[in-house]
């Protein structure tokens, strides 16, 4: 697995990205040589920010944790990771290296882990207007009803978007786009 570092406002020592290497070097065997991670590292004040991001062909895996230091940020991260495989496993066995997925699971057995669900239950179905109108339009009235994402059909491209509340309390926007 290729680790790419970000740093933001701090710098990294290589104690760090070594402990990095050996807290990702675990989920190798879950994936192919192809597989990116980032990590990037931002200090804001007294917090430290660690956000890992696992690539590997069509499946990814974020996490994100703040703590007073990076190293407990990314104890957390990493359990973060291992609690999102073991709750998809039964999903990510057919994307996933075979055989690798079972052993991984047992190693790192959570104690405190989530039941195993092997079907997602939807319970509620909506169907919305898709009328085109800008992204400040868009974010206008995701906000007046109070959601955390809005739907719509941009009127400059004429695609279906989604605006949605970032935790930090900006906007994001996703876009479709065909590889």
């Amino acid at each position: 697995m290729k680790i790419t570092y970000t740093a933001r406002k701090v710098n990294l020592k290589d104690n760090f990205k070594e402990r990095v290497e050996k807290k990702l070097r675990k989920f190798d065997k879950l994936f192919s040589q192809e597989a990116v991670a980032n990590v990037v590292v931002t200090l804001e004040k007294n917090r430290q920010t660690v956000e890992v991001t696992i690539k590997d062909h069509a499946l990814i895996f974020r996490a994100e944790s703040t703590m007073a230091e990076m190293n407990d940020a990314l104890d957390k991260v990493t359990d973060i990771l291992m609690r999102q495989i073991h709750k998809n496993k039964t999903r990510l066995s057919k994307k996933i290296k075979s055989g690798s997925l079972d052993d991984f699971i047992v190693e790192n057995a959570l104690p405190e882990a989530e039941p195993e669900d092997d079907e997602y239950k939807v319970v509620r179905k909506k169907h919305v207007i898709i009328k085109p109108i800008t992204v400040d339009e868009a974010i206008l009235e995701m906000n007046m009803v109070n959601h955390n994402f809005f739907m719509f059909t941009n009127a400059d491209s004429g695609e279906v978007n989604v605006v949605y509340k970032r935790a930090n309390g900006d906007y994001g926007l996703i876009e479709p786009s065909f590889e």
